[in-house]
């Protein structure tokens, strides 16, 4: 039996909550009550906001997971009385600080850059044609058509929301790195991890692999949860 049976996911930017629906249905069947949170991505401040009022409405103690820049959201978020785990997918871990710009500011030479088009109104999009191999290589060319069709907007203000006090200091952290990450590149992701302090995971997949490999992720969060 596990300890916590609580689990909160936090999505990234260009998505919504629907693409952990293969996380949700796994630790589902073992029991584990799962709250998704459907940030907007526009602010950090904002999306900070909409995790805390899932984590104020819980029974008792819950693992905090985020992809992407949801890991940011939760390394604000996380300080939460009821948050006990943090998990980490594929995602950013900001020291105090630190914000999605500052960590993505200075590329290694050689390392993949995400095809961002220019900001429209404040709000940033992946070029479409592009979004199949950058985001969701490991996927079918149908499914990642439907998601880069499906992106929910991401603002610009969210990419500078600097992280104020890591949670991941205070609290104890996994990481779950894709190896074939075209998005944040996985030397980037276990140097993140290693400065976390966080139990380190491997899994063959593209920034997607919350949606792709389902139950590696789900294993994760079940080691955070015991």
């Amino acid at each position: 039996m596990t300890a916590i049976r609580n689990v909160v996911l936090v999505h990234g930017g260009f998505v919504d909550g629907s693409g952990w629906q293969g996380v949700y249905d796994d630790l589902a069947r073992d029991g584990f009550r799962i709250r998704i949170v459907q940030n907007p991505t526009l602010s950090l401040e904002g999306d900070v906001a909409a995790t805390r009022r899932v984590l104020d409405a819980l029974d008792g103690p819950a693992v905090l997971v985020g992809h992407s820049y949801g890991g940011v959201v939760i390394s604000e978020a996380g300080s939460h009385p009821n948050v006990a785990a943090l998990a980490y997918i594929a995602a950013f871990a900001p020291d105090k600080g630190e914000s999605v710009n500052t960590l993505i500011a200075d590329p290694p030479p050689g390392a993949p850059v995400p095809p961002i088009l220019p900001p429209h109104d404040g709000l940033l999009y992946l070029d479409r044609d592009r979004f199949h191999n950058a985001f969701a290589a490991d996927l079918p060319a149908q499914v990642a058509a439907f998601m880069a069709d499906a992106q929910v907007p991401w603002g610009v203000d969210a990419l500078g929301g600097a992280v104020t006090e890591p949670a991941w200091r205070h609290r104890p952290s996994w990481y779950l790195v894709a190896t074939e990450d075209r998005m944040i590149p996985p030397p980037a992701q276990r140097a993140m991890a290693e400065r976390a302090g966080a139990f380190v995971v491997e899994a063959i997949g593209s920034h997607a692999v919350y949606v792709s490999q389902p139950a590696a992720v789900a294993g994760l969060i079940r080691q955070a949860a015991a």
